[in-house]
């Protein structure tokens, strides 16, 4: 069983930065793959970013791609979504999500969720 939290979310104007958190329990963190997803209003949960277990793979959407970085640190069971240059459209609540296998870019392959924290970008 993995118990995620997120922080770090905020108000920020156009061009502005934040950094994510999401911290886990549990001692097998470090075997778990990680995602981080977000969500508007009216829209499905999206895609955003994911890590494998060593950190040594990530992978990004389209969207994000040079402005958000991926990391995580095995020791601190933490990771997080650095996020440069945000635009009115990043805003959205954000969930982390762990994974017992590779990195996936479909939410109904990961295993644990977050309760979410709020970004809100404005112009």
């Amino acid at each position: 069983q993995v118990q995620l939290v997120e922080s770090g979310g905020g108000l920020v104007q156009a061009g502005g930065s934040l950094r994510l958190s999401c911290a886990a329990s549990g001692r097998t963190f470090s075997t778990y793959a990680m995602g981080w997803f977000r969500q508007a209003p009216g829209k499905e949960r999206e895609f955003v970013a994911h890590i494998n277990w060593s950190g040594y793979t990530t992978s990004y959407a389209d969207s994000v791609k040079g402005r958000f970085t991926i990391s995580r640190d095995n020791a601190k069971n933490t990771v997080y979504l650095q996020m440069n240059n945000l635009k009115p459209e990043d805003t959205a609540v954000y969930y982390c999500a762990a994974r017992r296998s590779s990195g996936s870019y479909y939410v109904y392959e990961y295993d644990y969720w977050g309760q979410g924290t709020q970004v809100t970008v404005s112009s």
